[in-house]
């Protein structure tokens, strides 16, 4: 198990993923734990790619009806619960798709858990071919998020969806 994170001095994105991904596959290779390793996951991608929030929203339900519930995160307290099809992740669970949002602002229905957000990646985390939990990146700048970071991030959801 990896104790210490091995961060690439690199500033380009390309090279913290390609540094990052073999240490998160080591890290929770060991560990059956899914709530365990969506923890240390968070922590290593706050670390690594010095991000302002990364998170996870498990689909529970309550009372019926099913929502995002949140989980294992980095950053500042966020919202708790999310409604399908509601903000980005709502609607990245309904549509089962990654969303990437260059300015929240501009993104209807965007729930604002801090004000401080201003770009977001959400990406669905399937099993059996239904969301189970939603993997949320969310930067303080403007247009921080691009295809490289949706390209390294889907290889992170593959990476949980071979625990669940």
């Amino acid at each position: 198990m990896a104790e210490n994170l091995i961060i690439a001095t690199e500033s380009d994105k390309i090279s913290r993923y390609s540094t990052l991904l073999p240490q998160l596959e080591s890290l929770t290779s060991g560990e059956s734990d899914l709530i365990a390793n969506l923890a240390n996951l968070a922590a290593a991608l706050k670390q690594t790619l010095d991000i302002f929030w990364v998170g996870f929203y498990l689909v529970k339900n309550n009372a019926g009806k099913q929502e995002l519930v949140l989980g294992p995160f980095q950053g500042p307290i966020a919202c708790t619960r999310i409604r399908f099809g509601n903000g980005v992740c709502g609607t990245s669970w309904k549509e089962k798709r990654v969303i990437l949002v260059p300015d929240v602002d501009a993104f209807p229905g965007h729930i604002a858990c801090s004000s401080a957000s201003k770009s977001e990646i959400v990406l669905p985390i399937l099993k059996n071919n239904e969301v189970a939990l939603v993997l949320d990146v969310d930067s303080d700048k403007l247009n921080d998020f691009d295809s490289t970071d949706e390209k390294y991030l889907s290889q992170v959801v593959q990476l949980i969806e071979k625990m669940l």
